[in-house]
């Protein structure tokens, strides 16, 4: 069971908190607005009401003992800012930040955060990505390279089986998983395409986009 310290109750950090209470992490919430503390209360195993940029606060917290802690303060950047490097320096083993644009990542990452999360970018480039085909139902980006797609698969492969296919020698690409009607399976080389089939892929971007002509 992890132990993560959520600093900032928006909608971002209240979404993640509410989250990770539902996959049994041990969750403080933090936030310097009561209203928003008291609305946390019965979601987290704790929350309390504190000024992020104050040292002596974020020391009382003992915030080298949690797992994780994530400053979601992402609208209040200078503070955001103060709290990721305080967080560091009080010896938290790791910080993820929240940033709103470019700038905000590149200045968090060189002043103590070991990961900046840009929820607006990362869901625009997954909006955009998804529905610039009718072939794509879904899209995660894993780096700037490698993506794993959810795809409906080509006409041209109804029938065919995988092995014949053989989209891994020719585009370095592997198919994951088969959603079939209603179920899920990890196919083998002698399975066979049919329509309807809708195919989870993980490769290079590219390479993805050239195999199913996106």
């Amino acid at each position: 069971m992890k132990t993560i310290l959520i600093i900032g109750l928006g909608q971002f950090g209240t979404h993640i908190a509410k989250r990770m209470s539902d996959l049994r992490c041990e969750v403080m919430a933090v936030d310097i607005d009561e209203e928003r503390v008291n609305a946390i209360l019965p979601y987290v195993t704790n929350a309390t009401i504190g000024d992020s940029t104050n040292e002596e606060f974020l020391r009382s917290l003992g915030v080298a003992n949690y797992d994780i802690c994530i400053v979601a303060l992402g609208s209040l950047f200078q503070s955001s800012l103060e709290t990721t490097s305080l967080l560091k320096e009080l010896g938290a083993p790791k910080v993820i930040s929240r940033a709103t644009n470019d700038v905000q990542m590149k200045f968090l990452l060189k002043n103590g955060a070991d990961e900046v999360v840009y929820p607006e970018k990362q869901m625009a480039l997954r909006i955009a990505t998804k529905y610039a085909s009718d072939s794509i139902l879904d899209f995660i980006q894993l780096d700037n390279n490698y993506s794993i797609y959810e795809l409906k698969i080509p006409k041209d492969w109804f029938g065919k089986t995988l092995a014949q296919i053989d989209i891994r020698k020719k585009y370095n690409i592997n198919i994951l998983t088969i959603k079939r009607s209603k179920s899920v399976f990890i196919p083998s080389p002698d399975t066979q395409m049919a329509a309807g089939d809708v195919a989870f892929v993980i490769g290079e971007s590219k390479e993805i986009q050239k195999c199913f002509r996106l």
